[in-house]
């Protein structure tokens, strides 16, 4: 089954964005965040990907979607990367950027950039910026006053990364940019050096569970947990969905499907390349993650039972059907 989708904006190089009556053409950028939130806050509608506390990123809407809220006048053909963190009251540095969130969100800038065919050497204030910049026009674009900080002459409204530490230097936005390129080049630098690739999740045998009454192929990881076919078990739920190869994502037509942004979303370290499962609205809300094995695309059995509310059962473990809530 398939689903047309004419609704859902690709990232390009050039877009066009209409904001207080103007257009203003924007090129494609990465925009890096701080929340101003507790290391565990994580909602959608934002930014594309939130990183908690413990460097764990949850992808929250497609990367091709366009968002309308998180960097005033440059929503159109961006990615927005957020650390949830700076929520302290009335001391935000009581709840700074942790090391592994920073790591994080530039290996997800970098993951971002790759796709995009950047290299190292492209990874500019022009095209990776934090909100800091971007409030005070630092990529010379003068898309709108300046409302970033007050050392630049700005109203001081948006400071985020401006400072990676408490005291630190106002290099923020070049210190990521840097460890962007370094990631890009595999290159490494004292106390910042690049994680080793981690090794793929081992799969030990194949096997089978009951979904609506009949038999599902599956597929046991070294933990024990069960993967099926994500097309497959679309099918078997009567779900109408698109696969998009050339940017490793299912588009799904649910109208009652709530992503619930699981602690536990598949994450870059499974060692495999991801995909993910996307609802086929404007903002292309992100349902859940799995890889990309064998040239298809598997999902953990269990979180997309939870996420499709699916009843299950156990001893043996099966699918029932669809009840919602």
């Amino acid at each position: 089954m398939t689903l047309c989708c004419r609704c859902l904006p690709a990232a390009r190089p050039v877009a066009t964005e209409n904001a207080v009556g103007a257009a203003l053409a924007m090129a494609a950028t990465i925009y890096l965040h701080w929340a101003a939130t507790p290391y565990t806050w994580v909602r959608s509608g934002l930014y594309h990907s939130i990183i908690s506390g413990e460097g764990v990123v949850h992808r929250l809407h497609s990367y091709a979607a366009d968002l309308p809220a998180h960097t005033w006048r440059r929503n159109a053909n961006a990615v927005a990367l957020s650390c949830a963190c700076m929520g302290g009251q009335p001391d935000p540095w009581t709840i700074p950027p942790t090391k592994s969130q920073l790591e994080a969100l530039c290996q997800e800038a970098a993951a971002v950039a790759r796709s995009w065919g950047w290299s190292a050497e492209q990874i500019t204030i022009q095209r990776l910026m934090t909100h800091a910049e971007a409030a005070a026009n630092r990529d010379g674009r003068d898309a709108h006053d300046n409302y970033g900080p007050v050392i630049w002459g700005g109203t001081g409204e948006r400071w985020d990364l401006l400072q990676l530490e408490k005291g630190g230097p106002p290099t923020g936005g070049e210190q990521l940019r840097e460890r962007v390129r370094q990631i890009l080049r595999g290159d490494s630098s004292p106390g910042l050096a690049p994680q080793p690739a981690p090794p793929p999740l081992q799969f030990r045998r194949a096997s089978s569970i009951e979904a609506r009454g009949l038999p599902l192929a599956t597929a046991i990881d070294e933990h024990g947990s069960s993967w099926a076919l994500a097309a497959e078990l679309l099918e078997r739920y009567d779900l109408p969905y698109q696969w998009e190869a050339s940017r490793r994502r299912i588009l799904v037509g649910a109208l009652d499907v709530v992503p619930l942004y699981r602690e536990d979303a598949v994450q870059a370290s499974v060692g495999w390349p991801l995909v993910e499962i996307t609802l086929a609205q404007a903002t292309a809300p992100v349902i859940l993650r799995g890889i990309l094995r064998e040239q298809r695309a598997w999902c953990r059995v269990l979180e997309f039972a939870e996420e499709f509310a699916i009843s299950v059962a156990y001893d043996p473990f099966r699918l029932l059907e669809r009840r919602g809530g």
